[in-house]
Parts: C-alpha cells; structure tokens; sequence
C-alpha cells in the first residue's frame, strides 16, 4: 500500500505556487479588534538608550519579517535602536542561563513558558505594562496569566507574546486506509490505530529527545492524559504516582510503534519525516501544515492533512497546552523604561496585529480582544489554534509555578523518564521513582 503524493501528482493537481495562499490571513487584513481608551503608564525612555533583545527563531518566516519590521518602526518612532536576535530553540535556554548569571547580555529575552519563573530575582516587573494591555485588550488568557505573574501574585515578571500549540497532525488518506475518520480519544482505540499505521508502513512518531516544544510537549500530554501531574495543588512532587506508571506503561506499550530513532529527535525531527512521507501522525504547531501547503510539490499532502485535538484519554478535556513565548526584562539593563516601551509598542494592535495575521495561526494570541483577528477566519485548519492560551494546563501542572519546576522542564527531567522506559533502559516503577527524586533534589534547592 502505498500514500505517497509526488511531485508529478502536485503539479496534476495544478497546485502551482501562485495557487497557494498563505495559511491564515495577510498581514495588513482590515482589523475587526476592540481597543479600551485605557491610558498608557508613563515610561520616560532613558537618554541615549539602546536595546538589545534574544528570542526564538522563527518557524515561520513572516514571523521575523513582521516582528523585524516592527522593531525598526519603533526605532523610526523613538529613536531607540533595537537589535533582535534569533537563536535556536535548544539554544535560548542556555543563553538566558548565561545572562542571568552573568548579569550582562541583552536587555530582554523572550524565552519559553516559564522561564521568568526561573530568573525571577534578576527580572524588572512589568505589572504596569501588562495592567494597561489587560485592561485595553479585553484581559490577558489562563497560560499568559500562568506564565506571565508571580505565583500566587498579581505582579507581572513576565510578558507572553503568544503560545504554539502541537495538536494531531495526520494524513487522512493514510488513517481511512487502515479503516480510521479520524485518532481515538480513547488510549486503546489510539494504540490500535498507531499499530495499524506501522503495520502498513506509514508509522506515528513524537518526539522522545531533548526537544523544547515537540519532547515536552509529547511528556505533558501522556502525564495529563493519564491524570499524572509533577505536583499537587500545594507544591509537592506527586510524580511517583499510580497514574504516572500507567503513563509509563502505555508509553512502552506504544514506543515500537513508532518511526525509528525518535528517542534522538528534535524540534524539527518530526517535521521532517512527515514532510518526506515516513510517517502518517504526529503532533505538531502549525508550522509543519503552513510549510507543506506553500511548497508546490507539497501542498497536495497538505491538503490531505488534518489536525485534531490530542486525546484526552483519561483526562476530562483534552490536556492541550501551549509553548508560550515570554518577554523578560533583566534589572542589569541600563534603559529598563525603553525596555518596557518596547515591550508595549510590540503588543498593542498597530503592531501584535499584523504579527499575528502574519505567522498564520503558529502563535496564538494572550489577549483575549486578538481572537478576532482575521488569521483565524481563514483556514479551517488553522482554526484549531485559536484557543490555545485558554488552555488550564501548564508546565508544572498542577502546582505553583517557581524555579525549581522551570529547572525540571529545562532539563527535560519527565522527558527523560518517558525515554528510559520506552527504550528498555528503564522499569516504569524505577523511572518514576528515580524522576521523584530528581525533582526532590530541585525543590530542596530552591528552598
């Protein structure tokens, strides 16, 4: 059996580069956005000041190009040169390390999810900032409120910029031909149907490497889904739990199943194997859709694609949640004013806006008024997206966010636990009891 799509079927289809829109909607799209008349908090920016800033590097390219774009109009506005660099996902946690511990280096970094929660003595507040865009753009969303404040606190230490989300990504021609519409919400239905796709040579696969967004990502869901969390309510480590070892059984159950190798994989492993037509599922930001559809020779997979929301499995909802990116300002800056300046000018409507329109439903908006922006009124396929800083799942779920569950996500502690029991290195009850005491080991620290 075969599922390959060619680059001779692309062009019988006549799926020409000119006949492929961009996913989502064009940059300058007429706005539908509400903004509150709030009044802006007072920043005098600080004479001579310059900026530097560290963040992310893109998935989709639009996504520099706008934000690029954006820095130079608040240069031209202000004065205020700003220099943006890109690093790669695997590098942004160690440079911020270096930053901190430095105390020297940019002025503000975007990193991931928690991460001021890992630097938060050497961070500016931003409360006023994030006061005056809650209030002007309808209020911030559950995981921007989650990453972005103090635990238990209404002070601001970080911005959140937008999240991704990895939902299902499958080839529906692939799942019909072993007798599927759609992936199971149900773990046996789910095992079944990765069988099947192995059997006739279109395996899943998910990262199980040291991967910031796809190896996390694919940790948390098979935690949530079993009703496994790092901690409880009040902070302690529930890793060692009845409901982790099912997720670790389940996980060895499903591992020879999936594509060989994914035990090395990384953020953009599975991109790859789905693009060159190895496997038939996996999870996914909608980098992976927005690429295939405007490459002529692979915009017929595209179209064969869908996204579905991960399984939920045991969980009462589906334990989706969001790789968010967040905009830290570090106290050794000289120009924290004109840092926070920036900050606001890149999140008000003039510039978030064409930003968002711009990266095609990759980042999903931390305030709520953005939901109406024209991105998610384009492709259906792109809608599944919007929601996803809504989501009430969390790194560090269900306990207080800190940095001692910022270190444990940065050192893919649950990551590793998963590895080590799917390739055999492991029991699920020694993986789990060997992660506790791990995570033990960053709590005591942080005390």
């Amino acid at each position: 059996m075969r599922n390959d799509i060619t680059r001779r079927d692309a062009l019988a289809l006549g799926l020409s580069a000119a006949a492929i829109a961009a996913t989502g909607a064009p940059a300058n799209a007429q706005s539908a956005i509400k903004a509150a008349d709030i009044a802006a908090p007072k920043l005098p920016i600080e004479k001579g000041a310059t900026l530097r800033m560290l963040r992310p590097v893109r998935f989709v390219q639009a996504d520099e190009d706008v934000f690029r774009a954006n820095a130079a109009k608040f240069t031209k506005e202000t004065g205020v040169e700003v220099k943006v660099d890109f690093v790669g996902w695997e590098d942004i946690n160690q440079q911020t390390a270096v930053t901190s511990n430095s105390g020297a280096g940019p002025d503000i970094i975007i990193g991931f999810s928690d991460a001021p929660h890992i630097y938060i003595d050497k961070l500016v507040e931003l409360t006023d900032v994030a006061d005056y865009l809650g209030k002007r753009y309808g209020g911030w969303l559950n995981l921007a409120k989650a990453y972005g404040r103090k635990s238990k606190s209404d002070s601001w230490i970080g911005l959140p910029f937008g999240a991704t989300a990895g939902p299902l990504i499958y080839r529906k021609s692939v799942l019909k031909s072993v007798g599927f519409d759609k992936a199971p919400d149900d773990p046996a239905g789910f095992l079944d149907l990765c069988r099947k796709l192995q059997k006739a040579g279109k395996p899943a696969g998910f990262a199980l490497g040291n991967a910031v967004g796809d190896g996390n990502g694919f940790a948390d869901w098979m935690m949530w889904s079993h009703n496994s969390s790092l901690l409880d309510e009040d902070g302690n480590v529930t890793i060692n739990s009845k409901e982790t070892i099912a997720a670790l059984n389940y996980v060895k159950e499903l591992y020879p199943t999936f594509i060989a190798g994914t035990p090395s994989w990384n953020d953009v492993s599975n991109n790859r194997a789905y693009s060159s037509q190895e496997i038939g599922l996996t999870a996914n930001g909608v980098s992976l859709y927005f690429s295939l559809k405007n490459d002529p020779a692979l915009a017929a997979i595209a179209e064969d694609s869908e996204h579905q929301l991960l399984p939920k499995f045991f969980a009462p909802i589906s334990p989706m949640s969001g790789l968010t990116l967040n905009a830290m300002v570090f106290k050794h800056s000289p120009y924290p004013n004109a840092a926070k300046a920036f900050l606001l000018f890149m999140l008000e409507k003039d510039q978030y806006e064409p930003w968002l329109n711009a990266n095609s439903g990759y980042w999903s908006q931390p305030l709520a008024a953005y939901a109406d922006s024209a991105v998610w009124k384009g492709d259906p396929k792109v809608a599944i997206f919007k929601d996803t800083m809504t989501s009430t799942y969390y790194a560090g779920y269900k306990g207080p966010i800190s940095t001692a569950t910022g270190a444990v996500r940065a050192d893919y502690v649950t990551v590793q636990m998963f590895a080590a029991v799917a390739t055999g290195a492991s029991t699920p009850e020694a993986a789990a009891a060997e992660t506790e005491q791990r995570c033990k080991r960053y709590f005591r620290r942080q005390r």
